[in-house]
């Protein structure tokens, strides 16, 4: 019975070694994945490089803008093989990508008003080509951390008078859902509107926040206007579309009612599906990307194909803004 017991304590002692020895491995290899990710510098937005802006607002009666810039980067490695799965807001080509994207937006929202945009560590197309949420959001938590604090920085030195225009495109409407989250309530008594441009706003997010309001109609202020279109329902994608709002920015209804855009598109909202369905406009200019994004669902015009339609609207809200604070 002892040499029994001696045994079994000898074999129970070298499989609590071997135990040891695999957690210390496993410990191991994960320092080595940890060393190898490459976690870009952070952003400093006292750094005027940071930032584009435009001031066009020559006769100080328009809204201040705050625009988030897309997803632009793929993974990427640096010279000692370190991957990142983050914008570089230092790299001169990563920044050279933003800027295409916020100069050609600042293009059309910031005539007659002030438009500001951040660079940020937007979270790489990887991140988001992944099905489940929770890893997407862990990813991009990042990407969100750096929007807020470079909103943070624009708040405590704008006219808190005027009226707040909030905006973002793909990843920058995530953002734009995030920072209402993150505004306070004086923050969203300022604003006039916040545009979701190709992402979604979940049943989850509106009961985080009291701040993520649907639009109703073409002027009502403090409320979140959300889209995406497609060429049917079928192509909806549930990363990006799978929202709890949505407006027609065309004809700003919320129901089926088509509208027509540049005498031949036609843009009729789905309300069961919450996406607009065009006919008469094929995309062609934005080529299916790696079988994720434009296949049917024409993601990448969300901020050109409506930009005559969003520049209006942008002034009308921010006028009903100011007469509702009259």
């Amino acid at each position: 019975m002892k040499m029994k017991r001696k045994k079994l304590w000898m074999l129970t002692a070298v499989l609590l070694i071997g135990a040891v020895a695999l957690y210390a491995l496993s410990a191991t290899q994960r320092d080595i994945t940890q060393e190898m990710v490459l976690v870009p510098e952070a952003p400093d937005y006292s750094d005027s490089t940071m930032w584009i802006t435009v001031d066009s607002d020559s006769c100080g009666n328009g809204a201040d803008v705050f625009y988030v810039v897309s997803t632009w980067e793929e993974d990427w490695q640096d010279e000692a093989g370190r991957t990142s799965h983050y914008a570089d807001v230092w790299n001169e080509h990563h920044r050279k990508h933003m800027a295409r994207e916020m100069n050609k937006v600042a293009a059309y929202m910031a005539p007659g008003n002030r438009f500001y945009a951040p660079y940020y560590r937007h979270a790489t197309i990887e991140t988001f080509m992944v099905a489940d949420e929770d890893s997407i959001r862990r990813r991009a938590r990042m990407a969100m951390d750096d929007v807020c604090a470079a909103f943070d920085y624009f708040l405590a030195r704008r006219d808190s008078t005027r009226p707040l225009i909030v905006a973002g495109f793909s990843q920058g409407g995530m953002a734009v859902v995030e920072l209402l989250k993150h505004m306070s309530d004086d923050t969203y008594r300022q604003l006039a509107a916040a545009y979701v441009l190709g992402y979604k706003v979940t049943e989850a997010d509106t009961l985080q926040s009291k701040h993520l309001k649907a639009a109703q109609g073409e002027s009502d202020t403090g409320v979140t206007i959300c889209y995406n279109t497609v060429k049917d329902v079928k192509y909806a994608h549930p990363v990006i579309a799978a929202t709890c709002m949505s407006i027609n920015p065309v004809n700003w209804h919320t129901d089926a009612t088509p509208a027509v855009l540049h005498d031949t598109i036609t843009v009729t909202l789905s309300p069961e599906h919450h996406v607009l369905v065009v006919k008469g406009y094929d995309g062609k200019e934005y080529p299916p990307y790696k079988g994720f994004l434009n296949v049917g669902d024409i993601h990448s015009c969300e901020p050109w194909l409506y930009s005559e339609c969003l520049q209006r609207n942008i002034k009308v809200r921010a006028q009903a803004w100011r007469h509702r604070k009259e």
